[in-house]
């Protein structure tokens, strides 16, 4: 696929139309490198891998209506666990159909398991064998969070793909530490595992599936034996955790290359809270299929948009009269408005400003990864990646 095409409008819309049996069908392999294109399919409908999964961490991605997620191509998207839990509560959420009919997204959901929240967000946390008991952030009451509540609370949610409970270690950690953090994660997947044989959860039509989270810092050792211990536990997927937690880059590539080998080619693969434009693109060329990251949106509201030319910070004094377009590549939702409207809407305070670049850096990044499935599709990732990371890092763009 040529790069002048990359971020060509419309994105195809993908069937919805709620199969009752869940697969992963690789649909091509690149001959130059790990890169793999396949077919997931799940209860609420057909995700085209690679792909990239908006964050909507109480139900809803910031700033923007269902209605536009479809129009962007939005595939599947994130909701958080831990959020949803605390408020409105997990209950509430099935009493009105779950996800699907809490949010009105008909679309998959795959939910986090609120072990990543847990470590971020809550206070005076105490982890232990039964689970986590912390301080919630909202009004500081006291919460134990274990494996079990965790599927069970997910289950509520009635997600097409539930993360099971994991402990993600703090970077950096010493070996020994991450060791019996990755002891403890496998001994939780276990305890997930017996609770989805009992309890058989279900999203809509049909099965609920499962993603097991490799851990292990940064330690290529402890990588490979948390992917062989999770693997023979049997799960639908396999997602890389304890990445983007403040490591350098390379460590982060590291944990890829070090788990990835050892996870079934037939599986789908997840890497958790990433990234970058450029990140993305080289954790496809990796052999990794699933990607979320609050990035697009955040940058959005502090007013940086992602361009072919690199990110683009409309703030600056230079936009204030510029008439041209956001970037070539804009959806025709945005590409009407000059520059300088957008900075305008900015220094306003226009909650539009939000919506447009919000809208503006979702279609960016799911048109990237629709020109890597093309890419892939036509043998021709490496070039496809390289032409795009060259100009992506070497322009020099306010």
């Amino acid at each position: 696929m040529r790069l002048s095409a990359l971020l060509s409008w419309p994105v195809q819309a993908v069937g919805i139309f709620p199969p009752l049996r869940v697969s992963f069908t690789l649909t091509a392999k690149d001959p130059g490198c790990a890169a793999r294109a396949g077919r997931l399919v799940l209860p609420h409908g057909t995700v085209e891998t690679p792909i990239f999964m908006p964050v909507g961490t109480q139900g809803s991605v910031k700033t923007l209506h269902p209605a536009e997620l479809e129009e962007l191509g939005a595939q599947i998207i994130l909701g958080n666990t831990y959020h949803l839990w605390l408020r409105p509560g997990h209950e509430l959420i099935r009493e009105l159909g779950g996800l699907h009919g809490f949010t009105k997204w008909q679309r998959p959901f795959l939910t986090d398991s609120g072990g990543f929240q847990v470590w971020s967000l809550a206070k005076l946390r105490k982890i232990t064998e039964e689970g986590v008991r912390f301080q919630n952030h909202l009004d500081g009451s006291k919460m134990l969070l274990t494996p079990e509540l965790s599927m069970e609370i997910q289950a509520a949610l009635g997600s097409d793909i539930a993360m099971l409970f994991d402990e993600c270690p703090p970077y950096p950690c010493d070996e020994a530490y991450a060791a019996k953090s990755l002891a403890l994660t496998t001994r939780w997947a276990r305890r997930c595992k017996d609770w989805v044989v009992t309890h058989e959860p279900r999203s809509g039509p049909g099965r609920q599936l499962h993603f097991g989270i490799v851990q292990g810092s940064v330690y290529a050792s402890l990588r490979e034996q948390s992917a062989r211990e999770l693997v023979d536990l049997g799960f639908d997927g396999y997602a890389i955790g304890g990445v983007s937690v403040g490591e350098p880059e390379e460590e982060m590539f590291r944990a890829i290359e070090n788990s990835v080998p050892f996870l079934p080619a037939e599986k789908p693969r997840y890497a958790m809270g990433l990234g970058t434009p450029p990140q993305i693109l080289e954790m496809i060329a990796r052999g990794v299929d699933m990607f979320d990251c609050v990035m697009p949106t955040r940058l959005a509201r502090h007013g940086v948009a992602f361009t072919l030319d690199g990110p683009l910070h409309i703030k600056n004094l230079i936009h204030a009269r510029d008439p041209r377009p956001l970037c070539e590549s804009a959806h025709p939702h945005v590409a009407d408005f000059p520059r300088a409207y957008l900075r305008h809407l900015f220094r306003a305070g226009e909650i539009l400003a939000l919506r447009l670049l919000s809208f503006h850096n979702l279609h960016f990044l799911l048109r990237l990864v629709a020109g890597a499935r093309e890419a892939i599709t036509a043998g021709n990732y490496p070039e496809f990646k390289d032409s795009f990371i060259r100009r992506y890092t070497q322009s020099a763009i306010p």
